[in-house]
């Protein structure tokens, strides 16, 4: 077992009780120290299986806060790094980070993205997140009409999400995107 899936099955249950999931652990040499980076997002496990398209609160600032302090706290209790210093750098996986999983395409319903797949590329409104499928409102463009285009999920290559600096509200006016603004690529960093 790699010390990723290490560090990984250990902090864990750590963030299961904050309703926090890793997407991702990386270590990399930074001189005499090594640099721990923790992805976390939203635990999407308790969404009802049927609801396919309300939209998934964003991760906070907060969230992360705690999650550093949970990581931090779990990896100092355990012998897992051993005596080397690191430093601890816990997030969320951020706009510009691809997305290939159905869980990971859940959690941005209601955002404009971007998906590369087998037949070309789109980008439009995620709408909806299937068992097997993703349906975006596709805007309409110089040459085509406003569209709902549905892609196998077995047949995305990669979706990202796409900045919006305004985004339509419920009610059809313009708002500024929060989840833009939220904790994002922001993290929060312990030197240990």
């Amino acid at each position: 077992m790699s010390t990723a899936e290490q560090i990984r099955a250990t902090i864990e249950p750590a963030l299961a009780p904050l309703g926090l999931v890793i997407e991702d652990v990386t270590i990399s040499p930074a001189g005499k120290r090594r640099v721990v980076r923790v992805l976390v997002d939203t635990d999407i496990a308790d969404l009802d299986p049927a609801d396919t398209s309300s939209p998934v609160p964003p991760i906070s600032l907060d969230d992360v806060a705690d999650a550093t302090r949970a990581v931090s706290d779990r990896l100092d209790e355990s012998d897992v790094m051993g005596r080397a210093p690191y430093v601890l750098e816990v997030s969320s996986p951020g706009i510009g980070r691809a997305m290939k999983s159905r869980d990971q395409f859940r959690r941005q319903v209601g955002r404009l993205v971007e998906v590369l797949h087998e037949r070309g590329s789109v980008t439009g409104r995620l709408t909806e997140v299937g068992a097997d499928r993703l349906t975006l409102e596709v805007p309409a463009a110089k040459k085509a009409a406003a569209r709902i285009e549905e892609i196998e999920l077995d047949a995305v290559h990669r979706g990202t999400v796409q900045v919006e600096f305004k985004r339509p509200d419920e009610s059809g006016a313009s708002a500024p995107d929060a989840a833009d603004t939220d904790a994002g690529a922001a993290g929060s960093e312990e030197d240990t």
